[in-house]
């Protein structure tokens, strides 16, 4: 990748948006888009919509990435204390938040914070035995009764999101820091974008990019964007769980980090279309592009609400294979990535009228 796409990479990651709270996020794919894309709009949600004119209006092919990333919002002042009691946007496995920083906006500006509990020190030796649960859990913005936090500016309701900064390891093969899922979705779809205009690639269809908000809570953005847009094809952009880790099954996390983009078969959200499995695993040996494929036994992506939209719609999950997601710094390989953006080129390139129409085909 160029320093171009690393910049962007980070500017994305590092950027604040959790669900319902996207626009510093949405504001950098906007400004991006314009000048690239041949339209570049912001829907009643907050998604941002880009499109991509090929020889023709039809077949329409969406791509969409989530924005938003998993978060918190702040939900009592202690009275005493000042520290801030937290629920989530999104889901959290509490075992991770503890003693990790975090950023809570406020109407007032920014404050950096601490996820903290009460110290292991005064604890009995049976309360050390106990895990510590997020309902036993504060965040620490260095104030000392709740006058003196209300009066920087916090509020119940106000968003928080990890501190996470992007880094790049292993010779600038590997990436660290938080929001991966889904930026790096959004980035793709972006990137797809900008490399049919730059390098004039022909391709017989319309290309809608889209930065969809709120898939962390259900996926509301891409309903939205699903019934603005009414596709004929979806090819939905996210990270997938990387299983290479101690204590995962492959048989329920399938892909690997570093081994190339992962072609969903299923997920708890939705069965891919299956001609367009095919396709899409078709093209990639085709082309020579590393992939794999892989499974979600638990959770979805926006092609659960985009594939019953309206009348229905052919569609797929790719994903980069992504360590660590739903914490405060995930990992993932600048390979994979460069993988997912190829196998998305090169498909769009080959999605004509006909051959949509021969993923519906009894």
């Amino acid at each position: 990748m160029d320093e171009r796409q690393i910049a962007l990479l980070k500017e994305l990651t590092e950027s604040f948006g959790p669900p319902g709270f996207e626009r510093e996020t949405a504001q950098i794919v906007k400004r991006n888009m314009q000048g690239i894309a041949d339209s570049c709009r912001v829907n009643k949600l907050g998604s941002v919509i880009f499109e991509k004119k090929g020889t023709t209006e039809k077949p329409m092919v969406l791509l969409p990435g989530h924005v938003d990333e998993v978060g918190f919002c702040v939900t009592s002042v202690h009275k005493d204390t000042g520290f801030l009691t937290f629920g989530p946007l999104g889901g959290w496995f509490d075992q991770v938040l503890l003693s990790q920083r975090v950023l809570v906006r406020t109407h007032m500006g920014d404050l950096q914070g601490v996820i903290s509990a009460t110290p292991p020190h005064l604890l009995s030796d049976e309360e050390k035995k106990s895990v510590v649960n997020r309902d036993k859990m504060y965040i620490d913005v260095g104030t000392s009764c709740r006058r003196e936090t209300e009066a920087l500016g916090v509020r119940i309701g106000d968003p928080i999101v990890p501190v996470s900064p992007f880094t790049l390891i292993r010779d600038g093969k590997i990436a660290m820091g938080k929001a991966f899922d889904d930026r790096l979705g959004a980035f793709v779809a972006m990137e797809v974008v900008r490399k049919l205009k730059s390098e004039g690639i022909k391709h017989p269809n319309r290309v809608v990019g889209a930065a969809t908000t709120q898939e962390e809570v259900g996926s509301r953005g891409a309903r939205t964007v699903a019934f603005e847009t009414n596709p004929d094809v979806c090819l939905t952009l996210e990270v997938d769980i990387s299983g290479d880790v101690p204590g995962a099954a492959n048989k329920i996390a399938p892909a690997r980090m570093g081994k190339g983009v992962a072609i969903v078969t299923y997920d708890t959200s939705m069965i891919p279309n299956q001609p367009l499995k095919e396709f899409v695993i078709a093209v990639a040996k085709e082309v020579g592009i590393p992939h794999q494929l892989s499974i979600g036994t638990r959770g979805g992506t926006d092609a659960g609400q985009i594939h019953i939209s309206g009348a229905g719609c052919p569609s797929i999950v790719l994903g980069v294979p992504t360590r660590h997601i739903h914490s405060h710094v995930g990992m993932f390989s600048l390979a994979d990535l460069d993988a997912a953006v190829a196998l998305v080129v090169e498909c769009v390139k080959r999605l004509d009228s006909a051959t949509v129409s021969s993923f519906i085909e009894a």
